[in-house]
């Protein structure tokens, strides 16, 4: 018997060390919500411009990015990921993916998905969820302002560049169609941001009215508060976004 248990010890230890590596390696990976190391890096949203233009039966650019142009896109992104999209084991880990453009025949948008998935899941009190919502609000009206901001720089650079395109020597074909790719992707990422807050107002709005149905709380005044002053800045927003090429969105609910 004693030889038999001196046999199992090594094997119950290497499973454990085993468990514990992988542990230790996911959790490397990013925590508290953060990117993980390896998905980050100068260049991590330049995805955005491809699948904007692609959407849309587009090409994308081949230039570099500006600094302009990376930082529009890396205050684009927290803005077009819907909130609580991630289950909170994910955000553990630093979870990061790409997401379709809203311009893919096959998105469509929920507005219903938001309230359902804060009220579905575990908290400790109908107060906290009031507080999920309410910090939700407050981030995006946070993001606002940054995100415009360099909006209104990257389309005035844009601007300059169209301009001067026609006074350039020697302009190749390739040059001229990479640079107007280019706008065209800055243009359809601030409309994407544009449509996205749209569609947030409105799930904040459906959210806000289920949980004063479900648990009427004061907490409502100060939701519906910032929902309206989120609502106030997308209906006005710095830099006009049209829907482009005539791609209507569709959504439901």
């Amino acid at each position: 018997m004693p030889d038999a248990i001196r046999q199992i010890r090594p094997v119950v230890t290497a499973v454990l060390l085993a468990l514990v590596g992988a542990t230790l390696g996911a959790c490397s990976g990013g925590d508290f919500g953060r990117t993980r190391a390896d998905m980050r890096s100068d260049d991590m949203h330049r995805w955005l411009g491809a699948e904007a233009t692609g959407s849309v039966g587009l090409k994308s650019s081949q230039f570099q990015l500006t600094d302009a142009e990376r930082q529009l896109r890396d205050l684009a992104y927290p803005m077009i990921e819907p909130p609580l999209s991630r289950p909170a084991w994910k955000s553990v880990f630093g979870d990061y993916r790409a997401l379709p453009s809203p311009w893919q025949q096959k998105v469509v948008f929920d507005r219903t998905m938001y309230g359902r998935t804060l009220i579905d899941e575990p908290h400790r009190s109908h107060s906290s969820r009031y507080a999920q919502l309410i910090e939700d609000v407050r981030n995006d009206i946070t993001r606002f302002e940054p995100f415009f901001g360099s909006a209104i720089r990257v389309i005035d650079l844009d601007r300059k560049r169209d301009a001067t395109m026609a006074r350039v020597s020697e302009l190749s074909p390739r040059e001229r169609d990479d640079a107007v790719a280019r706008m065209q992707e800055n243009s359809l990422i601030i409309q994407w941001v544009q449509l996205c807050l749209e569609q947030r107002v409105s799930s904040y709005r459906w959210a806000l009215e289920r949980l004063v149905i479900q648990a009427p709380d004061g907490m409502a005044a100060d939701a519906d508060r910032l929902i309206g002053e989120l609502a106030a800045q997308t209906a006005n927003p710095p830099v006009a976004a049209q829907p482009p090429y005539g791609r209507a969105v569709v959504t439901k609910g």
